[in-house]
């Protein structure tokens, strides 16, 4: 048997050949022959049509799978596994929208841990960082250090601004508006040509009731004579006795003259009113008093005081409000006499026992007068604690709001929970003063500080 196929693989020819003898009555030798056509293979549009919308369908997918993971920087993987992420995760059964997120979170631990290269340009807008992700193509890791660097970026920039807001408000708070400045000039031009306002304050029929304990004394430091105004007159006119009322207004040389023209030219009948000088004070020297001397031989201290308060500052190791109050610590305010003053009110009013010190800061709303009738039971300062209220911020305040109990001289003398108190308005009791060392412990305490600088 024999078969032969077309060139075309269209018919198969199957022959057998005989051996010389005869087959159904048929004589000599022949041969049988049978073909077989082969019909064509046809494809049916149907089948067709369905095959081109499953692939139209599929390949979308296949492509953004792929594309997917070139992004991701996946580089080696099985074979099943590049076959799933890019056959798609229903396919195989499988959710690899997790697996996206926990890769992204592992690459940004990984980013968290190390610094951002200097060398890094960071975008200035959101539209930036998207038009240099389409021209860059950054790899998931260079966007990590990108969006990195523009947080980090962004809390400093927030973080300064909020410190610039601080600075500002410190200055525009301590420095002398131009109508002040001006109000103060004039004033002492009026001193010097006015002879109503050289008059003796109080007159001189009442020089003895300065001295005389049976008045209300208080005592106000300042330069400020705008507010030395307000806190004279609103004390007065809160009083249930103002003629009764003595006040001692203590100033520096350079505002002496305008102090003592407004009060000259503006009376506070019928309480009487004392305007001194520092300068006038024979006790107050550079031997008695360690901050004048100090600030005269110390450029290190004035400097502290006196300089830049912004140079330098470190805003990483520091907050706003911590930032705030070493603003409010520098002020120069600090080195200022008047600002020791009330340290030597024993020696500087020998012959009274009980006075009111207030701040140039407060206005008075209410009668002082039942002050008087308070027995501090021999301690000599009366005074508003500011460690108890409803008030988180002012009324929190303890030592260690005020002092550095790091240091060891602190810590050691000192406790740091005890409560703070205010100091804008504080009742003395000089008699049980003077029997004290607490100006001579006050001096060591001066020394310890000034030390520091030098």
């Amino acid at each position: 048997m024999q078969l032969h196929f077309s060139p075309s693989m269209r018919s198969i020819t199957i022959s057998s050949s005989g051996n010389g003898t005869s087959n159904g009555g048929f004589g000599g030798g022949g041969a049988d022959l049978m073909k077989i056509k082969v019909a064509p293979r046809h494809i049916s549009y149907r089948t067709l049509f369905h095959t081109i919308l499953i692939l139209a369908f599929l390949l979308p997918f296949v492509f953004i799978l792929t594309a997917l993971v070139t992004l991701e920087g996946v580089n080696k993987c099985s074979s099943i596994d590049c076959l799933g992420r890019r056959l798609g995760p229903k396919l195989l059964g499988r959710d690899d929208s997790g697996r996206l997120v926990k890769d992204f979170v592992k690459i940004l631990n990984q980013v968290n841990a190390e610094e951002v290269p200097d060398r890094l340009k960071l975008p200035d807008s959101f539209h930036q960082l998207v038009s240099e992700m389409k021209n860059n193509k950054y790899n998931a890791k260079e966007f990590a250090f990108i969006l990195k660097g523009m947080m980090e970026k962004l809390e400093k920039d927030i973080k300064a601004s909020k410190f610039a807001e601080l600075t500002n408000k410190h200055f525009a708070a301590s420095s002398i508006p131009k109508g002040i400045h001006c109000f103060a000039l004039r004033l002492t031009d009026e001193y010097s040509s006015n002879a109503l306002a050289r008059r003796q304050l109080p007159s001189p029929e009442l020089l003895p009731l300065l001295s005389d304990n049976s008045y209300h004394h208080f005592v106000v430091s300042t330069d400020n004579i705008l507010a030395a105004a307000v806190v004279v007159n609103s004390t007065i006119q809160s009083s249930s006795k103002p003629e009764k009322i003595v006040f001692h207004v203590i100033t520096d040389k350079k505002t002496y003259a305008g102090m003592h023209s407004w009060f000259a030219l503006h009376s506070v009948s019928p309480a009487i009113i004392e305007v001194k000088g520092v300068h006038q004070f024979d006790w107050l020297t550079r031997e008695n008093v360690p901050v004048l001397e100090a600030v005269e031989n110390h450029n290190v201290i004035r400097k502290y005081y006196h300089g830049n308060h912004v140079a330098g500052a470190n805003y990483t190791d520091t907050t706003p409000r911590t930032f705030a109050s070493k603003l409010q610590a520098r002020s120069p305010k600090y080195i200022s006499l008047l600002n020791h003053i009330r340290i030597y009110l024993p020696e500087l009013f020998p012959n009274l026992n009980k006075v009111v010190f207030l701040d140039d800061d407060v206005v008075i709303q209410r009668d002082l007068s039942p002050l008087w009738d308070i027995d501090l039971d021999g301690k000599v300062n009366g005074a508003v604690e500011t460690c108890k209220g409803e008030d988180e911020w002012v009324m929190s305040k303890r030592f260690k709001n005020y002092f550095n109990f790091s240091h060891p001289l602190i810590a050691k003398n000192l406790n740091p929970d005890d409560c703070a108190w205010a100091y804008g308005m504080n009742i003395f009791d000089l008699h049980a003063w003077r029997q004290t060392h607490i100006r001579d412990t006050y001096h060591a305490w001066l020394k310890e500080v000034f030390a520091h600088f030098l």
